[in-house]
């Protein structure tokens, strides 16, 4: 029988009333913020459901998808997959299997299918079980304050560095821990931290915590128009993502 996976910690320690969430003093919609997928395994034109939804909305986000995330998986959804995959150098037949979904970050697709593969060994999780509703809305908080004009993957990708420090023995080993660190984040010596964090904060935030990392495993970041630290100058890059510089 398939199992009901949840996307991100919203599912994990807020209750629904109706159609709405309530995030703290925020409402968003279950679909604004993470909605939750069954998993049917490999997905290909003709496929419904809420893990169809969650691969549109990804790849809406990210700018392959223009379509309406209705779960129908269409042929607007293939062309959007082949994209992604040519994009991301897999084989473009527009078919979201363990590849694809790897590179999406669909972590619980990829636990689910290779628990599947793999009947006698289980599969790990998605990394978020040791995270409460507050880790998610603080991070999210973090991500709107330092990277609201950034692209989603940007802000995906602040999120994932945070993360990262957590994870880190060189830093401390909570979220509110690494963001409220002494001189870590600028938005957090300005103030700009206390700002409410939009649908999109809170969504990053969700796909960083399932394990998007874009970053591929940085622990800093920087914008090099105004840094200036000649320390961080001198780590080295990774990835550049807008106007951050990200770096081990």
């Amino acid at each position: 029988m398939k199992k009901a996976l949840r996307i991100g910690l919203v599912a994990l320690a807020v209750a629904a009333v109706g159609t709405t969430t309530a995030i703290f003093n925020t409402a968003y919609t279950n679909e604004e913020i993470a909605p939750s997928y069954v998993q049917t395994a490999v997905l290909r034109q003709g496929a419904v459901g809420g893990e169809v939804k969650e691969l549109q909305r990804r790849l809406k986000n990210w700018g392959y998808y223009d379509g309406a995330v209705d779960g129908v998986y269409g042929k607007g959804t293939v062309e959007a997959v082949k994209a992604f995959q040519k994009k991301n150098g897999l084989k473009a037949d527009g078919i979201a299997g363990l590849d694809t979904f790897k590179a999406l970050g669909m972590n619980d697709s990829v636990n689910a299918l290779e628990g599947n593969k793999k009947p006698n060994q289980s599969s790990s999780s998605s990394g978020t079980s040791n995270y409460t509703n507050s880790d998610l809305y603080l991070l999210a908080k973090c991500i709107y304050a330092e990277a609201r004009g950034e692209s989603y993957t940007g802000q995906v990708a602040v999120g994932a560095v945070i993360l990262n420090r957590v994870a880190s023995s060189s830093f401390p080993n909570t979220i509110s821990g690494v963001i409220y660190q002494r001189h870590a984040f600028t938005a957090v010596s300005d103030g700009q931290i206390n700002l409410e964090p939009d649908k999109t904060a809170m969504n990053a935030a969700a796909d960083a915590m399932n394990g998007w990392d874009p970053t591929y495993g940085c622990i800093y970041y920087y914008n090099p128009a105004v840094a200036t630290s000649s320390w961080i100058f001198g780590r080295k890059t990774v990835t550049t993502i807008g106007k951050h510089v990200f770096a081990v």
